[in-house]
């Protein structure tokens, strides 16, 4: 690609296309793209220095973990920083294999990868390759985070190097497609092992109110989502005169006892990333970036922004592993905050927000939502979360939660909260109908919460009255999607918009398989996911369905050949196919009846065809 630069990996990029100018939608310039670039491919190449060793030393993991999260979108935009860290990753190649720099006959065998081979790849190859590339990038932000707190996972680590190893190898699709779904597999032993070192180290979230009014005098915003960092900063801020807030992905801190010990720790300012140059202009106080969405600070309060771990900006003060955050602390003292109570809203003029759902808390009250779900008091689940962004539409998650019914459920998480977590929905038997379950890695919480409700039911994720509604914008969505996917669970709705990097062929097999689907419409979607279709049947399609039914076949569905079939069982799909246990207890009908159902679609329930239908009498 003759381009002066190539990036696609985050929901905006330019024309859902790829951003190929002189900088991209995130703001991050070409030569950063390039060197980006570079230094995934010196990632490779550490990669493959040790694919010849016997273990990943810890060292090594962690410049791995560093190096994939510095490319993460919105994370690192300063060059100087990013050479820091190639020749970190170099240094560390050469102390593995110290005899391949000095090799009379290099076999290149652990040579860098130029990423101009994966960009102009075929686009399947392009496409399954980046999933598994932009899916480790996001979980090794939550490996980042968890080994910040003394929690490692040896497998977790090992599979960081197999991962890039196989970006960097030649195989065909069925091999890669099998890699994809162990990125999602070893991402749950990830987001476990954070969800465990969060919790040992913090306690188990508890619902907490937080107020969105910041209160008069000095103060610091802590955004992105380190808890580490946020609790040295309140202890080197503890009898000074400054208050905290939160920012972002940090608002789920609130919820941890040991953190909520601190009288400083205030409240919550602001909403998601994407609206901070305008919430931060000229803020009387400074800004404490720990992780990503850092965008580029406009001139109004770019001297007030401080960056710490692998975050980075042209020009902004950066703490270092010391993290003495004296610098921000004067800042905070010198700029004074407001000299009066700032009495703030939410998107939909909400004065607080309550987080600290997460799943230790609603599996304390199980048999409560169980009893609920039996009684009828709650009929529905749904799960409407993931990153916030931009994009216009974004709206629609605002709209979805707003029109969803008065018995269902809404589980969130991540900073996609923030289009709609101010609203008063009110409650169900004492539960709130909004549950912030927590940061994005806490789908985790989500995950658990599903398993906990199937094993309840007895019954299949997929038979739960629990929808999937998620917006995405960066590389850690990708990740927990593909968690997701590993785990079978389907008929997730996405959007704003489908990944760029998701070739045709690619996306064929996500909704055949596992019924990936765009969102459309809150009216549409709502309708669709409380299986309130109408079907349309001619008389002899009735007359087919009501003498199966009579008969008790009670699913049908149709073959990858097209063929119709009604079972007695729930059938499992195959490859081509669909199995009822051996049992052989179906009927194969006429190929050419029940146009509405498709050979990716799950098995229908006759019943509810039958009780959702009209019936167009033949003219």
């Amino acid at each position: 690609m003759d381009k002066n630069m190539f990036c696609f990996q985050c929901e905006q990029t330019i024309g859902c296309s790829g951003c190929t100018g002189n900088s991209g939608v995130c703001g991050k310039t070409a030569d950063t793209a390039k060197l980006q670039d570079e230094l995934t491919g010196a990632l490779i190449g550490l990669a493959r220095a040790v694919d010849s060793t016997t273990a990943v030393s810890k060292k090594t993991s962690q410049v791995i973990i560093e190096g994939l999260f510095t490319t993460v979108t919105n994370v690192n935009f300063d060059n100087a920083s990013i050479e820091s860290m190639i020749q970190k990753v170099r240094a560390e190649k050469e102390r593995l294999a110290p005899d391949c720099s000095k090799c009379q006959s290099p076999c290149g065998k652990t040579d860098e990868y130029d990423m101009q081979q994966l960009w102009n790849a075929d686009e399947d190859t392009r496409s399954l390759k980046s999933l598994i590339l932009f899916g480790i990038r996001g979980m090794a932000a939550y490996a980042y985070h968890a080994a910040v707190l003394g929690h490692e996972d040896d497998e977790v680590n090992l599979f960081f190097c197999e991962a890039l190893f196989k970006i960097g190898y030649e195989e065909n699709t069925e091999t890669l497609l099998s890699t994809v779904l162990k990125v999602g597999e070893i991402n749950l032993k990830c987001m476990a092992l954070l969800d465990k070192a969060n919790t040992e180290t913090y306690g188990t979230p508890e619902p907490t109110e937080v107020t969105l009014t910041v209160e008069k005098g000095p103060f610091i915003v802590v955004t992105g989502h380190d808890l580490k960092d946020l609790q040295l900063l309140l202890e080197q801020t503890s009898g000074k005169g400054i208050n905290i807030y939160t920012h972002g992905e940090m608002l789920p801190a609130h919820a941890y006892p040991f953190l909520k010990k601190f009288p400083h720790l205030k409240g919550n300012f602001g909403t998601a990333w994407q609206n901070q140059q305008k919430e931060f202009d000229h803020l009387p106080a400074p800004i404490l970036y720990t992780t990503n969405c850092l965008m580029p600070p406009k001139n109004s309060y770019a001297d007030r922004v401080f960056t710490t771990e692998v975050v980075a900006f042209p020009g902004t003060v950066h703490i270092d592993e010391k993290k003495d955050f004296t610098p921000v602390i004067e800042k905070a003292l010198a700029l004074g905050g407001y000299t009066k109570d700032q009495h703030m809203t939410g998107i939909n003029g909400g004065i607080q927000v309550t987080t600290g759902f997460s799943h230790g808390t609603v599996l304390s009250v199980a048999d409560q939502v169980i009893e609920a779900v039996k009684n009828g008091d709650i009929k529905h689940f749904f799960l409407v979360g993931g990153c916030d962004g931009a994009r216009v539409g974004r709206n629609y998650y605002t709209e979805f939660v707003k029109q969803s019914p008065a018995d269902s459920i809404i589980l969130t998480l991540a900073c996609g909260k923030y289009r709609f977590n101010d609203l008063d929905l009110g409650t169900i038997g004492g539960l709130p109908r909004i549950m912030d379950m927590g940061q994005c890695n806490d789908a985790y919480s989500a995950i658990k919460v599903a398993i906990a409700l199937a094993e309840a039911f007895e019954c299949d994720v997929n038979e739960l009255p629990l929808s999937m509604v998620l917006s995405w914008y960066e590389q850690k969505a990708v990740c927990i999607l593909l968690t997701l996917l590993y785990l079978g669970i389907k008929n997730i709705h996405i959007g704003p918009t489908l990944p760029t990097f998701i070739s045709p062929n690619v996306l064929n097999f996500l909704v055949e398989n596992y019924g990936l689907s765009p969102i459309s419409t809150p009216e549409e979607d709502i309708k669709k996911l409380l299986n309130k279709e109408q079907f349309i049947l001619n008389r002899l399609e009735y007359e087919i369905l009501n003498y199966c039914n009579q008969r008790e076949y009670e699913w049908i569905c149709r073959d990858k050949d097209g063929d119709i079939f009604v079972y007695e069982v729930k059938p499992k799909k195959t490859y081509d196919s669909w199995m009822d246990c051996g049992m052989d207890t179906y009927i194969m009908l006429f190929k050419d009846t029940f146009n509405f159902i498709k050979w990716g679609d799950e098995p229908l329930s006759v019943n509810k065809i039958l009780d959702n239908c009209e019936v167009a009498e033949d003219e």
